[in-house]
């Protein structure tokens, strides 16, 4: 029996179009990456590794090197995306690590340093205590991952968190370790009072409660106030380096104390866009009406009906 051409044609064939593709796509695969991508990714494992370094010296009882790598772990935290995004290097890979990395370095390294330095004198109370705060950084975490792609928000809620971040909960709760170092006595009440402030940290974290972001502050800078804005710099890195229970201690109180003006700014910018929403709906014009038309004249000796007949309404069957 004969082989077609068409079969002989196919068999002879240097190489299937199948093939092509599949090499074209092990090429994209092997293809040089940016070094700007790797930028931002590389400051996040810088951040990891002070965390994880605090969680060392917190176990090696050396607390106040350990306050300073949870700090530098917030620095790197707070400009990573920054750079990311003027680098134009922002990948899901990087944000998946940040994540990671968000929660090792401010849910179990502050929980463990609280529990080393104070909560261990309760026994499970003391631990259960440092476990719901860890597992309230993860949960606050993975709330922000799902929320950020929601592209029903309005625009304004970008100058907004649902709960206190992670990183400001981490520093927030390390509270007690400033004060302490201030000079505050370690008597026998000290150790419940520390669970108490944990819990209520972790609950804040996982809370509904609309807290100011700061992500759009910073982008712009007015030419006058460039020298300002680097004197005060200097200053705050001079102040932290000096008198660094201080400067947390009094910054952690100022944090607490404008969580309750973020609900306020909230409903206030809720208030506005009903009232734009409102007057977008007064604005619309009214439908247009179909022209009335007189109804028939009733045949003879017929009685007038108190109600207009309606032609949607079907007729009675008699």
């Amino acid at each position: 029996m004969a082989v077609p051409q068409n079969s002989r044609y196919i068999r002879g064939m240097p190489f299937s179009p199948f093939e092509s593709s599949r090499s074209e796509a092990r090429l994209r695969r092997f293809r040089l990456i940016p070094v700007r991508t790797l930028v931002p990714n590389l400051i996040t494992l810088l951040a990891l590794c002070a965390g994880l370094t605090a969680i060392r010296l917190a176990f090696e009882e050396k607390l106040e090197w350990a306050v300073a790598a949870i700090v530098f772990a917030a620095m790197l935290d707070g400009i990573d995306g920054r750079v990311a995004r003027m680098l134009k290097g922002t990948s899901k890979f990087g944000a998946e690590l940040d994540s990671l990395a968000d929660f090792v370095n401010f849910g179990v390294a502050p929980a463990l340093m609280l529990y080393f330095w104070g909560l261990h004198e309760l026994g499970h109370a003391g631990w259960i205590a440092a476990m719901v705060f860890a597992i309230s950084t993860g949960l606050r975490l993975a709330r922000f991952n799902v929320m950020i792609d929601d592209p029903n928000k309005p625009a304004w809620t970008g100058n907004f968190f649902t709960g206190i971040p992670a990183p400001a909960g981490a520093i927030t709760v390390l509270l007690p370790i400033y004060v302490y170092f201030l000079g505050m006595p370690r008597v026998a009440f000290v150790a419940p009072v520390i669970l108490v402030y944990t819990l209520a940290i972790a609950f804040l974290m996982v809370s509904r409660l609309p807290v100011f972001s700061g992500k759009r502050v910073g982008k712009r800078i007015a030419p006058e106030m460039v020298l300002p804005v680097f004197v005060a710099v200097v200053l705050f890195f001079a102040l932290l380096i000096s008198y660094p229970w201080w400067v947390l201690s009094i910054g952690t109180v100022l944090y607490l104390a404008s969580l309750p003006f973020g609900p306020i700014s909230y409903r206030e910018y809720q208030r506005k866009d009903e009232a734009a929403r409102l007057a977008a709906e007064k604005q619309e014009p009214a439908p247009a009406r179909m022209p009335s038309v007189a109804p028939p004249p009733l045949p003879a000796g017929q009685p007038a009906s108190d109600h207009p007949p309606n032609p949607d309404r079907p007729a009675r069957l008699n």
